[in-house]
């Protein structure tokens, strides 16, 4: 029986990171063929494994490395429309400006609560500001990645965020937009569902445990 829902926080529990992305470029007036050439390379890396080791985003996401040192790796690699690297400092909070609460998920949260589901939050950071403000109402239990030393796809942050919430893997279910974190979780014996749209996500959480979640 399903008993608890972990939910990640960027693209899931806020609108999509394409257009938080694309609101950003357009500000910082970025040059956006470069930028999504860098970002490709370090993602897929991130999340997809590699055959040289890991990067500045294994780092970032565990919190060994902090914020502005990441900021100053990156703007390095970028370039603007007047040719020059970005202003580094702030970068990360500029980046993540455009991020707006999914009003319909946080719905979801509350009802899964009232029908007595265990929540509990999963999420990546980049040394992030998080809109924590209302977050008891929503959350049995809070995982961050950069708070805990650990990142997804990693197998132990899964295992953790299952601690925290008293449940075992057969008994949650993991969103998330990433396809490698679902897998991750998948493996654990987690049910994984791959955000693409919230009413699409809502419906087959809706499925899943049998209750109305909306």
């Amino acid at each position: 029986m399903l008993k608890g829902v972990l939910i990640d926080w960027a693209g899931v529990l806020t609108t999509g990171m394409t257009e938080a992305v694309a609101e950003w470029i357009a500000a910082d007036r970025i040059d956006a063929v470069h930028y999504r050439g860098v970002m490709r390379g370090l993602i897929e890396h991130a999340y997809e494994g590699g055959v040289d080791g890991e990067n500045v985003i294994h780092a970032l996401e565990r919190g060994e490395i902090s914020g502005l040192e990441f900021e100053r790796h990156l703007a390095a690699r970028l370039i603007t429309a007047d040719g020059v690297p970005p202003v580094a400092e702030g970068l990360l909070n500029r980046m993540f400006a455009g991020f707006r609460r999914a009003e319909s998920m946080y719905g979801m949260l509350r009802e899964a609560r009232a029908a007595g589901l265990r929540t509990c939050l999963l999420s990546n950071s980049w040394a992030n500001e998080y809109p924590r403000e209302d977050w008891a109402e929503f959350f049995d239990a809070i995982v961050i990645s950069g708070e805990v030393g650990m990142r997804k796809p990693e197998s132990r942050i899964f295992e953790h965020a299952l601690g925290r919430v008293g449940l075992a893997g057969a008994e949650c279910v993991f969103v998330d937009d990433i396809e490698a974190n679902v897998a991750a979780a998948r493996a654990l014996g987690i049910v994984g569902v791959h955000h693409r749209d919230p009413e699409e996500t809502i419906t087959e959480l809706e499925r899943l445990f049998g209750v109305p979640l909306r």
